[in-house]
């Protein structure tokens, strides 16, 4: 079990198991919500997220046409969780709302076109992507829009 909370505590989301990605995203959007060079996630199916407290949320179309909802705490600002459309069925959760330096690495780093030329994801069993537009499909991986 691992508890994610807002800044100040009244919103919080606890995710059930291992989470089925942990990733980092260097898209220009993630670096203005996060204000950071960089986003790092981590995502679990919808059934083991459980979400608590007072939130608001927020609505994206994404670069890649997918809809990004963001749930964020209405006091502190801090986003807590929130959904692709294009990931169907799974809640992502921010990794630093979880304040676990423990917190096991990320296996993908996308959007890397956009990435500070600085930063730099380190890790033998990393995959790099700069594709730009990805979706999931249930039980299917990653894919382009395409459908590569």
């Amino acid at each position: 079990m691992r508890v994610a909370t807002c800044r100040c505590g009244q919103f919080q989301a606890t995710c059930e198991g291992e989470p089925v990605r942990v990733s980092v995203c260097h898209c220009l959007d993630c670096q203005k919500r996060t204000g950071s060079a960089f986003s790092a996630q981590a995502r679990w199916p919808d059934e083991r997220v459980r979400v608590t407290g007072e939130f608001r949320t927020w609505v994206r179309v994404a670069d890649s046409g997918h809809k990004a909802t963001y749930q964020f705490c209405p006091v502190c600002g801090s986003t807590v969780a929130y959904i692709i459309e294009g990931w169907p069925g799974v809640t992502a959760v921010p990794l630093g709302a979880f304040a676990d330096p423990s917190f096991p690495a990320p296996k993908f780093s996308v959007y890397e076109h956009c990435k500070h030329v600085w930063t730099t994801v380190l890790g033998n069993e990393v995959e790099h992507s700069s594709t730009p537009s990805t979706q999931r499909r249930p039980g299917d991986g990653l894919h382009d829009v395409a459908g590569r």
